[in-house]
């Protein structure tokens, strides 16, 4: 398999995934803006959409959003645990959170990314963030990981969106127990091999 990203984006998510499941894969980067690969590929040809994650698997074809790959790579390792079997309720509660975390967290962010964002479009889409953190402060309160006690593809996903709050200025203080959260899947060891292939750490 080959994982399309860019350092730091919603791609990192997969990444994470991957080298939890311990799976053998390759990366290659993503030139958003070039729309050029390092290998000097035409991202377009490899996935029309224009964005990361794209994941190239053996057979060929390319996948793409996040929320499938993560759950394409966790189940390709099922004894990995990073994800409940298909056809349980855990299953659904996983893939409501890994809906939540894509429209109601990730999304709310893209506006903060744009150059021309006003000063009032910028606190209101902060604002709006800050429901949401307040509402994963709750869910989190008393349990290590979103799902409870078990670590799964759903965490590496908001830890990957929650991260980009040091980038855009979002000050977590309010949210102590987000910040309980993120030190904790930091210190994963393959969320430091993801970072650190990414060249986001050293």
């Amino acid at each position: 398999m080959k994982l399309y990203y860019s350092p730091g984006a919603c791609s990192m998510a997969s990444h994470i995934a991957l080298r939890e499941a311990g799976l053998t894969f390759d990366l290659e980067k993503v030139d958003l803006r070039a729309h050029r690969t390092e290998k000097n590929e035409d991202f377009a040809q490899i996935n029309p959409k224009g964005y990361v994650p794209a994941l190239r698997l053996d057979n060929g074809e390319i996948l793409t959003e996040g929320p499938a790959l993560l759950q394409y790579i966790a189940d390709q390792k099922p004894a990995a645990g990073l994800a409940p079997a298909a056809g349980t309720m855990d299953r659904y509660r996983l893939m409501e959170w890994l809906n939540f975390v894509s429209t109601e967290v990730h999304k709310q962010f893209s506006p903060l990314f744009n150059p021309a964002i006003t000063p009032e479009w910028r606190e209101a889409q902060v604002s709006r963030l800050a429901g949401r953190f307040d509402y994963l402060a709750k869910q989190l309160t008393g349990r290590p990981y979103l799902m409870g006690e078990r670590y799964s593809v759903v965490d590496a996903y908001l830890f990957t969106v929650l991260g980009w709050c040091g980038m855009l200025k979002i000050d977590l203080g309010r949210w102590p127990t987000l910040q309980e959260y993120l030190g904790r899947i930091a210190a994963r060891p393959a969320v430091k091999a993801a970072m650190k292939a990414e060249g986001l750490s050293k």
